[in-house]
């Protein structure tokens, strides 16, 4: 009773969003059933699904800090594309095994990099997932929120800092595989990283990762903490006033949002199979705000729906009309924001009080 209550507020919403999310965990499972089954879920599907799950990880995490504490990132990418390097390394060494990596061999390289140490072991992959995004935003939220930067300044310097991190991992004598990044996974944990069995266990970690997430984060959000941050949002002057040091608050939520987005790239490798500067791209970011605003910021909820529903459609039209994506999320951007101001989640709440 006590999980159902930190999945929403309101018993009904509870329930819808605790089947929702067992149907997601019992999903991956269907891939292990015979291919002629007509409940069989190919590849495709699994994969697919354990993407934009990974991906609704990552407007979650965006939600922490732009939905409650006001602060509106357009470099998340950044965090993201950190935790999936930090992994990629340990199945590039299980691909190579005692030897280089294929890229570093085509560089001649002669010996792996001194931050490459220990990337063989899991654990310490694991650890690196969670350190590396984590250290980036102390620095760079430090720096920021102590230099008093905010609203669109703050949103601008987000996003050139995820460039600049672009422009680097590109370049081949950075050690991260250039324009090609990391590729040809082979095994995870000595196990073969395309049989179905691994790629089921690896969608349903995906489901039970987010869901834990959320669960976490409703918990929080319901603490003190949570109010903290949503008066840092609506007047963080008066709160100053009060007594409030801001700068930890806002700092401690930074780095909880980049943490949770380098476990959502971590887990979203192995499923992909790729992971290359690309990631960094500026509009990647700023198509997770819209992800979060079409869903409804504050509520968490929202924007991992909205995070399903825009990736479901650009699955679509990225395939039928490639050309008219960009022009469709940008249309999509402006209907929400001048119609849906609550994004999705506020249009479920007006057609119940209609039907009150």
């Amino acid at each position: 009773m006590k999980i159902m209550q930190l999945l929403s507020d309101k018993p009904r919403s509870a329930l819808l969003i605790g089947l929702c999310f067992a149907v997601l965990l019992a999903l991956p499972w269907l891939h292990l059933l015979p291919a002629d089954s007509p409940m069989h879920l190919s590849a495709y599907w699994v994969t697919l699904i354990g993407k934009i799950m990974c991906l609704a990880m990552v407007a979650l995490a965006l939600d922490v800090v732009w939905g409650y504490a006001g602060i509106l990132s357009l470099g998340h990418g950044l965090y993201f594309a950190l935790g999936g390097y930090a992994f990629g390394m340990y199945l590039m060494r299980q691909s190579a095994g005692d030897g280089l990596p294929d890229f570093m061999r085509f560089l001649s390289w002669t010996e792996m990099p001194w931050y490459w140490a220990g990337t063989q072991h899991f654990w310490w992959a694991m650890i690196l997932v969670v350190l590396v995004p984590g250290v980036v935003a102390l620095i760079f939220g430090f720096f920021a929120f102590r230099s008093k930067i905010k609203g669109v300044y703050f949103s601008i310097i987000s996003q050139a800092m995820v460039f600049a991190a672009a422009l680097l991992f590109f370049r081949n004598e950075t050690g991260f595989g250039g324009n090609n990044g990391f590729t040809g996974f082979k095994t995870i944990l000595g196990f073969d990283i395309t049989s179905a069995p691994t790629r089921a266990l690896l969608c349903f970690v995906t489901a039970l990762t987010l869901l834990l997430f959320y669960i976490g984060l409703r918990h929080l959000m319901n603490q003190p903490y949570g109010r903290v941050l949503g008066a840092i949002r609506d007047s963080e002057n008066r709160l100053q006033y009060l007594g409030y040091r801001t700068l930890w608050y806002k700092l401690s939520a930074w780095v909880l949002s980049a943490v949770i987005a380098g476990v959502a790239g971590a887990l979203y490798v192995p499923q992909v199979g790729i992971i290359n500067p690309s990631e960094m791209n500026p509009v990647n970011s700023i198509e997770m705000a819209v992800w979060v605003a079409a869903g409804g910021r504050g509520t968490l909820i929202g924007p991992i729906l909205g995070a399903g529903l825009i990736n479901g459609v650009k699955t679509y039209f990225t395939v039928a009309y490639p050309e008219a994506w960009l022009l469709i999320l940008g249309g999509l951007f402006v209907v929400v924001t001048i119609f849906l101001p609550k994004g999705v989640i506020g249009l479920f709440d007006r057609f119940k009080k209609e039907g009150n």
